[in-house]
């Protein structure tokens, strides 16, 4: 705590750059955690025969990988051809829909079984998965539980980038219903922040290059070439002076 200048602010904030969200439309392979609720006990275990398990897992600790694992095993995951098969209704196709579409269809199919104001149904991604390769603390598979992911938390799961990572050049290969498209980021530009590619979506790839120092090795090697190279230059400087003080 030190004394500042009376006319120096105490806090500097710049302006509010506003978010650029878009709809996330399911794809194939996608996880969605579905929950159907119902006045009866019998159906409800029927209907929803994970969500016990689901909710545990919840309790038992938040993002990563391995509470990622409890949707991957009971969780629904869509088909190739974007269907999802449910106890008693069978498949329902999800494929191209929100998660509030999703929800909409699933209701009517359960409304054959259930008066409608006697049960309760939630649809939502069982949580955020994505790639980061290259030049990452920790690179891999990594699953956040979240609905929404910003590209700095998702770098942040992956243990910050390395002092090689190019800032200003990270490769994202985002899928689309359509095919994979590549977009390179500047996460040195705060234009970012009110950019579609400010928060990830399920499946993205992170790849964040290398600078060209390296092609000489990685950091360790580096250090070490470059210590041995200041050790031998001193020596034959030393030697060098001994000789000449010598004559």
């Amino acid at each position: 705590m030190q004394d500042v200048e009376e006319d120096s602010p105490v806090v500097s904030t710049g302006e509010l750059i506003a978010y650029q969200t878009a709809e996330y439309f399911l794809q194939p392979f996608d996880i969605v955690d579905i929950t159907i609720t119902t006045r009866d006990e019998e159906l409800n275990a029927l209907f929803s025969p994970f969500t016990n398990n689901n909710q545990n897992m919840g309790m038992m600790g938040g993002g990563g990988q391995a509470g990622g694992d409890a949707f991957f095993m009971n969780g629904y995951t869509l088909d190739d051809k974007g269907f999802v098969e449910l106890p008693l209704i069978g498949e329902i196709e999800l494929i191209g829909l929100t998660t509030e579409q999703a929800q909409t269809v699933i209701e009517k199919e359960v409304s054959k079984y259930v008066k409608e104001g006697e049960f309760f149904i939630r649809v939502r991604l069982g949580g955020i998965r994505f790639s980061a390769l290259g030049e990452f603390n920790s690179p891999g598979k990594i699953t956040i539980l979240q609905n929404r992911v910003t590209i700095f938390e998702a770098i942040a799961a992956a243990r910050d980038l390395s002092i090689l990572a190019k800032r200003d050049e990270i490769v994202l290969v985002r899928q689309y219903p359509t095919g994979s498209q590549i977009h390179r980021i500047n996460l040195n530009d705060k234009a970012l922040l009110g950019s579609e590619f400010y928060f990830i979506r399920p499946n993205d790839l992170i790849y964040a290059e290398p600078l060209k120092v390296r092609e000489i090795g990685n950091t360790t090697n580096f250090i070490q070439s470059l210590t041995l190279l200041t050790t031998t230059i001193t020596a034959i400087a030393l030697i060098l002076t001994l000789i000449s003080n010598s004559n």
